[in-house]
């Protein structure tokens, strides 16, 4: 009879649908275009957030990891590949694995790390107040614009020309190019844009920004297109001798010139405490889109010596990384 007593009142404290609740881990799915190998830093990144929040990897939360190797084709498969393992929060790396999850799910939340314009792409209605699922971090920052012209102009002191790599069909574009109108005027530096809409636009602009070239430099606005034909546009930069910076960290450490932008090992960092906050009950909805409050600037010396480039002791001193 004791025993039985004992049997009842084990069963009351602990229901099935509680311990099977004591079980379950929190389960994250991280979705990427780029290879892994190219994302190390912003992983680490994304893991320390976690441990920060009390989080250990395979033992209070697991990471389902999912990356397109450069195949943006493949990033719907692995999107409905997350959706179907009941992941609990999906973290976007970019553009295009945002928009991927937002298609393969409508219920499960989804925190972006990489966005430029999340309004104006339609994947939130409003910064404060996202609604639907998604939200996160956005990396939209055109005032950057004339920081990257200035730095230009404190690399090549003559600089008197700059051809302006844009594509007009993304948003925040426009936005961008204001600002650097703005600089322009300031510095007196003519502009030259080349709207660069699909890969095989890349060739020509460079040769139409060596065209009668006197201390001239390049600005890349790309977005995109520049970021997936990094190693061409690097290549083409070289054998043209230009000056190129871009926004991109990614962009220095492949081999361009420079780099000065939105840290996006910050932003990984940051998005470990909007997971946390969904996992806790938060809606994506509700939890307002953050704006980058840090940036990087990254010089390759190598670079800079493949054109016959000095760059000046005022700049290294003020580069977060350089690369010799």
């Amino acid at each position: 009879m004791r025993f039985f007593l004992t049997l009842l009142i084990v069963f009351a404290l602990f229901t099935p649908g509680e311990a099977q609740q004591a079980k379950k881990i929190p389960r994250i799915g991280f979705l990427s275009a780029a290879p892994r190998s190219a994302l190390s830093e912003r992983i680490e990144a994304f893991r320390q957030g976690l441990r920060e929040l009390g989080y250990v990897e395979g033992k209070t939360i697991v990471i389902e990891w999912r990356f397109g190797e450069g195949k943006l084709d493949r990033l719907p498969a692995l999107a409905t590949e997350l959706v179907r393992l009941n992941i609990d929060v999906i973290i976007s790396g970019g553009p295009a694995p945002t928009r991927a999850a937002k298609e393969a799910t409508k219920t499960i939340p989804i925190v972006m790390t990489n966005e430029g314009d999340p309004v104006g792409t339609g994947l939130v209605a409003s910064i404060a107040r996202p609604g639907g699922n998604v939200t996160g971090f956005s990396t939209l920052s055109p005032e950057l614009s004339g920081k990257r012209l200035e730095l230009l102009k404190e690399i090549v002191p003559k600089l008197s020309r700059v051809a302006v790599f844009a594509t007009s069909t993304l948003p925040g574009n426009a936005q961008a190019l204001r600002e650097t109108e703005l600089a322009a005027g300031a510095f007196g530096v003519k502009l030259q844009y080349l709207d660069v809409l699909a890969p095989k636009d890349i060739e020509p602009a460079f040769r139409a920004a060596g065209k009668g070239r006197v201390d001239a430099g390049l600005m890349m606005v790309a977005g995109g297109i520049a970021s997936s034909q990094r190693k061409e546009i690097v290549e083409l930069a070289v054998k043209s001798r230009l000056p190129v910076i871009s926004s991109g960290p990614a962009f220095a450490e492949g081999g361009g010139l420079i780099s000065y932008g939105v840290s996006l090992t910050d932003l990984s960092r940051r998005a470990a405490t909007y997971v946390d906050k969904i996992l806790k009950g938060a809606k994506p909805a509700d939890l307002p889109v953050e704006q980058p409050t840090k940036f990087e600037l990254i010089i390759n010396l190598k670079a800079a010596k493949q054109i016959g480039l000095t760059i000046p002791q005022s700049v290294l001193f003020r580069a977060d990384k350089v690369i010799k």
